[in-house]
């Protein structure tokens, strides 16, 4: 059965994180995935998550805090009750321009698999739309972090694939037994949902959510996180893209 989270950062831009709570528990959802801004005092997000009912088990951490406080991120992640902890991003002046780059930016994540085996955590890297360009060699970034960090995890971020300009089903055949969780989004047809920069409700846009979710239930137990990076509506978001995805 699958597992469907709310990724909080859809929710930023609420007046408090209580408000965002509510209306995310309100809408059906039993867990959330965090973002750094949640960490400053996560005992008093745990304490904000016991009160709605709700847990929290992933997150995204940056890169510089993982690599320069890993005790402090992992403190983090205990007392939020994290499974699964995921870096989700390289600035753009940070990232490589060729495979041998990310060949070693691919030697940095896997370092920090192993710091986090047999911690009870799972690590694993969050993908954007840039991993999939094309270098000049013609190899693509994502399956270089994939097989040269082969301990890391993967949380595929299946929208961004397809602005990427790949077809997420051949990554997932491909990938899937790295995959232990999905970001699951929607994208608008062309030239609707800008003032949302064109993301749309998951189930109201274009991707292949209803084979999509047949291709990953096929394999190994993944967390799915629902997620719009904008939406003018959060309560709106919440509630259609829950309606969605319980009907795949």
């Amino acid at each position: 059965m699958q597992q469907f989270s709310f990724q909080l950062y859809s929710a930023r831009n609420m007046p408090s994180l209580n408000d965002a709570l509510s209306v995310i528990a309100g809408a059906g959802y039993t867990m959330v995935e965090g973002y750094p801004d949640l960490y400053a005092d996560p005992e008093a997000t745990r304490a904000a998550l016991d009160a709605a009912g709700l847990s929290m088990p992933s997150g995204h951490f940056s890169i510089d805090m993982l690599e320069s406080d890993l005790e402090r991120a992992m403190l983090v992640a205990r007392v939020l009750g994290m499974s699964h902890l995921y870096c989700p991003f390289i600035a753009e002046q940070d990232r490589p321009k060729a495979a041998e780059g990310w060949i070693a930016f691919a030697g940095r994540l896997e370092k920090l698999a192993r710091e986090f085996s047999g911690t009870g955590i799972t690590f694993g890297w969050h993908n954007h739309d840039f991993e999939f360009a094309s270098l000049e060699d013609g190899r693509v970034p994502m399956a270089l972090l994939l097989e040269h960090a082969p301990t890391m995890s993967w949380e595929a971020d299946i929208a961004w694939i397809v602005r990427g300009g790949q077809n997420p089903f051949d990554w997932i055949s491909q990938y899937g037994d790295q995959i232990s969780a999905v970001h699951v989004k929607d994208i608008a047809p062309a030239g609707e949902c800008l003032d949302e920069d064109g993301w749309a409700d998951v189930g109201h846009g274009t991707v292949d959510w209803a084979g999509l979710m047949a291709a990953l239930s096929a394999g190994p137990d993944r967390l799915f996180v629902l997620e719009h990076d904008n939406p003018s509506d959060v309560k709106r978001f919440a509630e259609r893209s829950f309606a969605s995805v319980r009907t795949y």
